[in-house]
């Protein structure tokens, strides 16, 4: 079970009560307030092939405790309806993920004020109509699942969804740094589930498949913090730089290519071989060049001074003289 949605609406007991007044500036009756259970996310394998681990989940039950509920991730103040006073990591009986794992949830408990401003959703969410939600947060770890080595060192090439010996691909994803907020949406982010993540950025870990990952998403706005901004900018610059240095190697390639095929094959079209040239990868640029100084290397191989050549033998037809 993969899905984010409202479980049930209930009336608050004596405990809720108390600890939803941490989070409010008056105190408020049982009937002033509006309480439901809802499950935020699992450890069951998404539609992007990510996963939480179930240690992932515990962290998470910590952070989004206090943390609002906005309407499709819209960051607006005039948007927040409701916010989280409790959350737990529960196991779901007789039921696993797509991996094999008994499936765990993170559940939560929601509190909105019955105001009138707030009535048409209440309404809705009894109704089964307002019913999908989607979090959002930061992880620290991704790890590939058939390896095991971190997204971001770079050393892994499995790509998630595909198999390899026989075993499914996916990203584990551990080590909450953050949770930002929930969010009611009539379309989750994702297959069932619509969970939004993210990940950290810190001490110079930066993962530019998740920034990639999220600049892609549809109809979605994307946030950047300062430090995070600073980041893509130095990276962007980075590779600005490294781009300018490959053009201009490849073009010294192209010039010393065109040059040794002027010496290996006279007869060549300069000009039609130095386009056909332009087109190429530097791998095959590299290949060429290496042929042509291979065949000039052979074919000015010196000869040592005091090497005779081979005298051909005169036939003088002494066979045939009477």
């Amino acid at each position: 079970m993969k899905d984010g949605y409202i479980e049930k609406s209930y009336m608050p007991l004596q405990e809720d009560i108390e600890k939803i007044r941490q989070f409010t500036r008056k105190e408020f009756s049982e009937d002033e307030l509006y309480v439901f259970t809802l499950i935020l996310c699992s450890n069951d394998i998404d539609r992007d092939f990510e996963k939480f681990s179930v240690s992932a989940l515990k962290g998470l039950a910590e952070l989004f405790v206090g943390k609002t509920g906005i309407r499709d991730h819209s960051m607006k103040s005039s948007d927040q309806t409701a916010r989280i006073f409790d959350a737990w990591v529960e196991r779901v009986p007789g039921k696993q993920t797509a991996d094999g794992e008994e499936l765990t949830v993170l559940k939560a408990k929601a509190y909105m004020v019955r105001s009138e401003e707030n009535r048409a959703l209440i309404t809705d969410i009894d109704a089964g109509i307002k019913k999908e939600v989607s979090v959002s947060c930061s992880m620290a770890s991704c790890v590939c699942s058939i390896c095991g080595e971190s997204r971001k060192s770079g050393k892994c090439s499995h790509i998630n969804g595909r198999e390899y010996a026989g075993k499914l691909c996916y990203s584990i994803l551990s080590e909450p740094v953050d949770a930002y907020e929930w969010s009611f949406v009539a379309v989750p982010a994702q297959r069932d589930a619509g969970i939004t993540k993210s990940f950290s950025i810190a001490n110079g870990d930066f993962n530019m498949d998740d920034i990639k990952k999220s600049l892609k998403s549809d109809g979605e706005d994307i946030t950047l913090s300062n430090a995070q901004a600073r980041e893509l900018c130095d990276y962007i610059e980075e590779k600005e730089a490294l781009a300018l240095l490959g053009e201009e190697y490849k073009k010294t390639l192209v010039r010393e290519l065109v040059a040794l095929c002027a010496k290996s094959v006279p007869t060549m079209d300069l000009k039609v071989f130095g386009g056909v040239a332009e087109i190429m990868t530097v791998k095959e640029l590299q290949c060429f060049k290496e042929a042509f100084e291979k065949q000039q290397a052979a074919e000015n191989m010196p000869q040592p001074q005091l090497s005779r050549a081979q005298k051909k033998t005169k036939n003088d037809f002494n066979e045939f003289r009477i």
